[in-house]
């Protein structure tokens, strides 16, 4: 008889027990001594096959018992259990943060030149205080040269302002005379008129006179047109030397800010951060010279996995713990490119920062993503990720049963259980990487 269990062969035959037939001989005597030795190896054998078959009645009800647990028995100390309960899910992000100054902008060199520092690192400093000085005499040459050639402009720009108002004086004499000439011209129609009606005068006078009109109009019409067009000219050209005289006022201030720029000053009250040029060393143009940190102002930045990434909203609520306890903050921003997996967020301190901070400082965050509230969840395992959140081993007595569920949203600790098992339930949330393919597996020691 053959019994296989896995790679468990027993094979077990009353034959196969050895006696000791061989060994037996015949004595010659009485009847009773002949029947004694002739019947006791018969005996000897139904004992031994007696035994093999208890043997084989333990090794089948152990096979049996095997088959009915499982395919397969793990031991209770390679897995981890957990039971399926209700409550408030709280879905949350925990990172180490690190403090960094809201506010730390870099000094450069606005143009090349020999750098003279009035501060070093870690000096306190007050907004608008010099410092560092960059000696640039081209940059200063530049300027005073632009200077003259403003100062040349504007004495253009005035010259023609004041040729413009003798323009239009002279335009506007002519244009007087030829109103007055008309006038005359009126008065003499008018007196040759009465007079001809009176016959002091002939007919040609006043003809005359007429005519004499007529030429004083057009004399002043033709007056009036030039005064005007005179009076564009002029204001065409003093506007145009006013309007280089502004452009190259433009270019004088804008090098005069360059100027101004090589001094390099505190833009608000706190501290220089880095040094990053030696005492009278020649720097090129857009070099960095130092920076200044703002010390009423600091942040905390933190790494977020990439997998989280897409949950985090700006003005989520936040809880960073240090040395002096627990603090309200708020996701203030979320970086949008991923590096190395991860993606960089800042956090903003709600009510007044904390005292004590230090830059590069490490404190513990944890951001709130949601609550839900009333539902089924499990503690959290590698089982979500071995069975793609639709399968998971859930025990029966001694035994783990593969069974399909369907989980919704998970923090850090717990998942949730939609559907697929019931308060109460145990589901192996660790080790079951171990069990194969198997569809039920016995547990030892539960």
């Amino acid at each position: 008889m053959c019994l296989r269990r896995d790679s468990l062969r027993i094979r077990i035959s009353p034959m196969s027990i050895r006696d000791t037939s061989a060994q037996d001989r015949p004595l010659h005597g009485s009847s009773a001594a002949i029947h004694a030795t002739a019947t006791s190896p018969r005996r000897r054998q139904w004992l031994y096959a007696g035994a093999g078959i208890a043997v084989l009645v333990v090794a089948v009800g152990w096979l049996l018992s095997g088959w009915t647990a499982g395919a397969r028995s793990i031991d209770a100390s390679r897995v981890r259990i957990a039971e399926v309960k209700r409550g408030d899910l709280v879905r949350d992000i925990s990172a180490e943060g690190r403090v960094i100054a809201a506010n730390s902008p870099t000094l450069y060199a606005i143009a090349g030149g020999t750098v003279t520092l009035k501060v070093v690192a870690g000096d306190k400093v007050e907004q608008d205080q010099p410092l560092a000085e960059i000696d640039s005499p081209e940059l200063r040459s530049k300027l005073a040269q632009e200077q003259a050639t403003l100062a040349g402009l504007e004495a253009e720009s005035s010259r023609a302002a004041l040729d413009a108002q003798v323009t239009r004086s002279n335009a506007r004499k002519l244009l007087d005379q030829a109103a007055i000439d008309r006038q005359a011209a009126a008065r003499d129609l008018e007196r040759n008129q009465k007079a001809f009606e009176g016959g002091a005068v002939a007919q040609i006078d006043v003809a005359r006179a007429q005519d004499t009109l007529k030429k004083a109009d057009l004399g002043l019409a033709s007056a009036r047109n030039e005064f005007g067009l005179l009076g564009q000219g002029a204001g065409l050209d003093m506007r145009n030397k006013r309007l280089l005289a502004d452009r190259q006022r433009a270019v004088v201030a804008e090098l005069q800010r360059q100027v101004d720029a090589l001094t390099l000053r505190a833009p608000f009250d706190g501290q220089v951060g880095q040094v990053l040029v030696a005492q009278r060393q020649n720097v090129a143009v857009n070099a960095p010279v130092l920076s200044v940190v703002d010390l009423g102002k600091y942040e905390v930045e933190i790494k977020v996995p990439e997998s989280f990434a897409r949950d985090l909203a700006i003005g989520m609520p936040a809880k960073v713990t240090g040395s002096t306890g627990t603090l309200d903050a708020e996701l203030a921003a979320v970086s949008p490119e991923v590096v190395n997996g991860e993606v960089t967020g800042r956090l903003r301190f709600k009510n007044q920062q904390p005292p004590g901070l230090r830059q590069s400082q490490r404190l513990s965050v944890r951001i709130l993503l949601d609550t839900r509230r009333n539902v089924l969840m499990v503690e959290r395992g590698p089982f979500l990720e071995q069975g793609g959140g639709n399968s998971a081993y859930v025990m029966d007595g001694s035994s783990a049963v593969k069974r399909p569920i369907r989980t919704g949203a998970s923090s850090l600790n717990a998942v949730e259980i939609l559907d697929g098992a019931k308060e109460g339930d145990r589901i192996v949330v660790s080790g079951a990487d171990g069990f194969g393919e198997s569809e039920k597996v016995r547990i030892s020691g539960e």
